[in-house]
């Protein structure tokens, strides 16, 4: 039986001068060039430093307390809360079993295993830390799904006549074919879509890393320019309006379409939609399965600077 819910996420800077220390805490020991750095930190700065993602977290956090009969901690791989300050507070409050929620609902090593070794490293910075188990990816998850088709119905109410554009982040080839991530991203969209009787079409975005290495594609603004016509952009690949949403979809694809002369609407994310509340509480009740220990593995390859290039304007 678990004692407490740990949510784990990307975390954000929340102020201009969280900038420069949140990408280089993303960037540590890694080889991306400082140009690349800054050309993001201007995303950031764009809406005054601040990502929403630690926001967002704080309110489904707070929404999630009353419905649970644990405590609910929260800790971060880049950002404060940082996870081992979060592990050493529930290794304190006597916390001995505990079950990780990540913000990341499809299979990538990102997206998934990557939380594991983020859980794990803490665990190893805490002595006597307790011991946690991770939620693995919940894509295909009714109450995901219920969520997820609840705002694609709102943004089909302001522009009827539109096609459904579903989003996610972009990663190397080599990253997607050690993955489940894009049959999730494939069958999630059009079970989504089917629900609202609109045909789809799987896009990617927020694309980086060298230009020779392939990624999954098409991107979205490519995608818009090459069959314009009226849309609606789901970015189901995202739980909360990272920074990737509020500049890459609401600033750049919207300047695109309004170049186009079409007509746009971005669905919300689900955020903490009642149905998420209601999946996760359900998840955290019924003790679900654990990620296994070998799951989405990294794919090998001579660099990993573009993973981490991807990772830089994430959330």
């Amino acid at each position: 039986m678990y004692d407490a819910l740990l949510i784990v996420s990307f975390g954000g800077p929340e102020k201009h001068e969280d900038v420069i220390p949140f990408l280089e805490n993303v960037l540590r020991g890694r080889n991306v060039p400082r140009e690349r750095m800054l050309e993001v930190a201007e995303h950031y700065y764009h809406f005054d430093g601040r990502s929403p993602i630690n926001q967002q977290n704080r309110e489904l956090i707070e929404k999630l307390r009353p419905a649970l009969s644990i405590p609910v901690y929260w800790g971060n791989r880049n950002w404060h809360p940082l996870l081992a300050d979060t592990v050493k507070q529930m290794r304190d409050d006597s916390i001995q079993h505990a079950i990780a929620f990540a913000t990341s609902a499809f299979g990538s090593y990102s997206g998934c295993r990557q939380y594991l070794e983020d859980i794990d490293r803490a665990r190893a910075a805490v002595e006597g830390a307790p011991l946690i188990h991770k939620i693995p990816p919940f894509a295909d998850h009714p109450l995901f799904l219920e969520a997820m088709t609840d705002r694609v119905r709102d943004a089909v109410a302001q522009l009827p006549e539109a096609r459904l554009l579903f989003t996610a982040h972009s990663v190397p080839v080599a990253m997607a074919n050690a993955s489940p991530y894009v049959g999730e991203l494939q069958r999630a969209a059009a079970k989504v879509a089917a629900n609202v009787d609109r045909d789809w079409t799987l896009v990617y975005q927020s694309r980086s890393g060298p230009p020779g290495q392939p990624w999954l594609e098409p991107d979205v603004c490519d995608f818009l320019r090459a069959h314009p016509a009226d849309t609606i952009l789901v970015p189901i690949g995202f739980l909360s309006d990272h920074m990737e949403v509020l500049y890459d979809l609401d600033t750049e694809a919207r300047a695109v379409c309004h170049e186009l002369h079409i007509q746009m609407v971005r669905a919300q994310t689900v955020e903490a939609h009642p149905a998420m509340l209601r999946m996760i509480v359900e998840m955290v009740d019924s003790e679900p399965a654990q990620c296994a220990a070998d799951c989405c593995p990294a794919a090998r390859r001579a660099r990993i600077s573009s993973q981490d290039v991807a990772q830089v304007s994430n959330r």
